[in-house]
């Protein structure tokens, strides 16, 4: 998988989580209180991008996708502690738990379809 492909799914997820948790606690979708409330996880996320070398094997399910989610988790709750926001244990568990499935979960079914398709064009 390319890198800007990669770089904006990882992105989606996060937008994703944020509308999700905004919207089932009741929050207006209002651009700047989802833009105040995704800030940190977006910022984490370049982190996990530039700790983990992530523009070199994008797609890579443990290497480059845990690496990424484990940043992005911690990160994400430092800065928004930091910030002024609270992060209670059922939100952290919450964050993690959606954005592994998300972050590592994308990668794992472009894994596992690219690899289907190397075995198909081997037997062809």
């Amino acid at each position: 998988m390319r890198l800007l492909p990669a770089a904006l799914l990882d992105l989606l997820c996060v937008a994703a989580f944020v509308l999700i948790g905004r919207s089932s606690h009741g929050e207006e979708n209002a651009l700047l209180g989802f833009l105040g409330t995704a800030w940190p996880f977006a910022a984490a996320l370049a982190a996990g991008w530039l700790a983990t070398l992530a523009w070199r094997a994008p797609a890579r399910p443990l290497r480059t996708g845990a690496g990424v989610w484990a940043v992005t988790v911690a990160g994400g709750m430092v800065l928004r502690v930091l910030s002024g926001g609270g992060a209670p244990l059922s939100f952290v568990i919450v964050t993690a738990v959606f954005l592994g499935l998300a972050l590592v979960g994308w990668r794992t079914v472009a894994h596992l379809v690219s690899g289907r398709r190397d075995r198909r064009s081997v037997r062809a």
